[in-house]
């Protein structure tokens, strides 16, 4: 069987044609960024106190530190969404907003609790050591990926709430490294096959002499809807929270 050129295959199921605004809207890869950012209104939620306000800041400081300094910062790293947004203008969305995800830290800190100090020292390093694979990329593996951008939003927004950590906080975090440690799993091959791979070819012999052709969006089906599903499932977990506790 003839291959099949993969070469138009865009760099991301929730990219959008580029060019232009659209660039920065891709740029944000919202579905995982509202993945993660969930992962936040769930350690509210979980506080013995919802605090809205608290909740509100927290969540601002992740959606520039996660959603916008990281992947502008993952996007200088080879252009893996093939956006055509100038370099400069990457360098200064992720000062700008990781700047702005610290400062709102440091008051924070000082305002409701200084054990969100650490946090903020922590978060600070995480998102430039993991996306710039500093180090020799030590910081760049799924387990730090988990950690980063999973247990550790639900710890901080749950520390930010209660000023203090308990057994549920912990339990959630460890619900949310194994989901984002999945998350990671199925992405992996989700990029190998969008981003790396030239050409799919060959066919899958069945017990009852069919034959399937082996093609880009088989290989791509399972996992991109596993993706699309738990991303909305935690969505779905977080407002759930949200709304039991108002």
């Amino acid at each position: 069987m003839g291959a099949k050129s993969v070469s138009s295959t865009r760099p991301a199921w929730y990219s959008l044609a580029p060019g232009g605004w659209r660039d920065y809207i891709t740029l944000l890869h919202l579905p995982y960024t509202l993945w993660h950012l969930s992962y936040v209104a769930v350690g509210a939620a979980l506080a013995p106190e919802l605090r809205t306000d608290r909740l509100g800041w927290t969540l601002l400081a992740f959606f520039l530190a996660m959603g916008v300094g990281a992947h502008a910062l993952d996007e200088l790293q080879g252009r893996p969404l093939e956006t055509s947004i100038p370099g400069s203008a990457l360098v200064g969305l992720a000062a700008g907003s990781i700047g702005g995800a610290v400062a709102i830290g440091i008051w924070a800190g000082f305002a409701w609790t200084a054990w969100l100090l650490p946090c903020v020292a922590l978060g600070g390093f995480l998102v430039v050591a993991y996306n710039l694979e500093l180090f020799g990329g030590r910081f760049h593996d799924p387990v730090w990926f988990a950690l980063g951008w999973g247990a550790f939003p639900v710890l901080t927004a749950f520390l930010a709430s209660a000023e203090r950590l308990a057994l549920e906080a912990v339990l959630a975090g460890l619900f949310a490294l194994l989901t984002s440690l999945v998350q990671q799993q199925l992405s992996a091959q989700v990029r190998l096959v969008r981003r790396r791979v030239r050409a799919v070819s060959g066919r899958l012999e069945l017990w009852d002499a069919e034959a399937v052709p082996v093609t880009t969006e088989l290989l791509l089906r399972a996992p991109e809807r596993a993706l699309q599903t738990l991303a909305v499932g935690m969505v779905t977990l977080a407002l759930a929270l949200i709304v039991l506790r108002l």
